[in-house]
C-alpha cells in the first residue's frame, strides 16, 4: 500500500447544518476516519457574522486532524477565522482577483469550470487548483461523467491540481481517481453515510488505496 501523498486523496465538502454542535461532530468524526487533504466550508445561505461564527469553530477542527480548512465565501471571513485557504465559487474574474491578493499566503481556488475553455481560462489565473463541478453537485450516486471527463483532460494537459466532485455514494472517488485528478470531493456520501461519516472515510480511502493509480509511478 503506498502513501496517500501518491494517489488521488479526499477532499470532503461541510454540507448544509442549522446546528453548529451537529455539524461540528459529524466533523470530527469524518476527519477521525483516515485521511483527508482538506475540507471546504461553504457559507450556504447563513449572513456574514454567522458564517464566522461557524467558520471559528470548525476551523479549529479541521486544522488540528492535520488538513487544510478552506473558507468559501467571504475572504474577510478566512481572514478572520485564520483559514488555510480560501475556496473561490465565482468565475474567473473573483478567482483571479483572490490569486492576486491572497497568494501565497493563503491556498487560492475554485472557479466553476464546466468545459475546457472556462478550465483554461480560470486556469491562467494560476490558482492552486480548480474545482471542476459545483460543491452541492453529489445529486447521484456516480458523479457527472461531463466532470470526470474535464477532469482526465485537464489532468493530461496541465500541472494545476483539480478537485472532481464525486457523487452521493462513496464508491463514486474509483471513477475520479481514475481519470487522473489529485483530489475527489465527497459531500453527502460522507456526511449523510448509513454507517456514519467516520465509516464512509476509511471506506473511501480503502478504495483510493486499493484503486487509484499512482502518480509519477
Amino acid at each position: 500500500m503506498g502513501s496517500p501523498e501518491d494517489r488521488c486523496r479526499l477532499v470532503l465538502i461541510v454540507p448544509q447544518g442549522e446546528d453548529a454542535g451537529l455539524q461540528a461532530k459529524a466533523l470530527e468524526d469524518a476527519l477521525r476516519g483516515g485521511d483527508v487533504a482538506s475540507v471546504i466550508i461553504p457559507q450556504y445561505a447563513l449572513d456574514d457574522d454567522s458564517f464566522q461564527k461557524r467558520a471559528e469553530v470548525l476551523v479549529p477542527i479541521v486544522q488540528a486532524a492535520g488538513a487544510a480548512a478552506l473558507v468559501a465565501g467571504d475572504s474577510r471571513v478566512a481572514g478572520r477565522v485564520k483559514a488555510d485557504g480560501l475556496h473561490v465559487v465565482g468565475g474567473l474574474e473573483p478567482l483571479a482577483e483572490a490569486v492576486e491578493k491572497f497568494t501565497p499566503k493563503l491556498i487560492v481556488g475554485g472557479g466553476n469550470a464546466d468545459d475546457r475553455h472556462k478550465a483554461l481560462e480560470q486556469g491562467e489565473a494560476n490558482p492552486d487548483y480548480i474545482f471542476i463541478g459545483k460543491l452541492e453537485g453529489d445529486i447521484k450516486p456516480e458523479p457527472h461523467p461531463k466532470n470526470v471527463a474535464l477532469g482526465e483532460w485537464w489532468a493530461s494537459m496541465i500541472e494545476i491540481p483539480a478537485i472532481v466532485m464525486g457523487g452521493s455514494d462513496v464508491a463514486s472517488v474509483v471513477a475520479v481517481a481514475e481519470s487522473g485528478v489529485e483530489f475527489v470531493a465527497l459531500r453527502q456520501a460522507v456526511f449523510g453515510h448509513a454507517g456514519g461519516a467516520a465509516q464512509a472515510v476509511a471506506e473511501a480511502n480503502a478504495l483510493l488505496d486499493e484503486k487509484a493509480p499512482r502518480f509519477g509511478g
